[in-house]
């Protein structure tokens, strides 16, 4: 994506979290609406709003069964979080608690999980290269 601002992670990983789905969506004939969720961690409210974007670009619509566990562990209006959480805590903690608990109540059957990731460090940043990022994603069904 170009990002070099260490400050701004979710939009260095939003690139990658993209790649990973549009792939994932290529290689198994599936759309998002095949998934009762589709979760992304750690993006955070920019990040997650970047995704939404990209994917718009190759006309898939994430509006209706998406979200980022960066963006919804924390309630930004009253913990004023600016961008969400972040870190691998995010997703770990909401697949975890929510979404496992949804899957084992089978509220979901179908959930598609993007964890993201960034591969940097202090001397990237000094040195005003960009931030690469990574995704994983992992298909649960139940």
């Amino acid at each position: 994506m170009g990002i070099k601002d260490s400050n701004n992670m979710g939009a260095a990983m939003a690139g990658a979290a993209h790649d990973t789905l549009i792939h994932h969506f290529q290689d198994t004939k599936r759309s998002p609406s095949y998934y009762d969720a589709i979760f992304t961690g750690d993006l955070g409210i920019l990040g997650k709003d970047i995704l939404i974007d990209l994917a718009k670009e190759d006309n898939i619509s994430l509006k209706e069964n998406y979200n980022d566990c960066g963006a919804i562990i924390f309630d930004n209006e009253k913990q004023d979080t600016h961008s969400g959480g972040s870190g691998a805590g995010c997703v770990a903690s909401v697949f975890s608690g929510y979404i496992f608990n949804e899957l084992k109540n089978k509220n979901f059957k179908k959930v598609l999980l993007i964890a993201t990731g960034a591969l940097t460090n202090s001397t990237t940043a000094q040195q005003g290269e960009s931030i690469p990022g990574i995704a994983h994603a992992v298909s649960i069904e139940v």
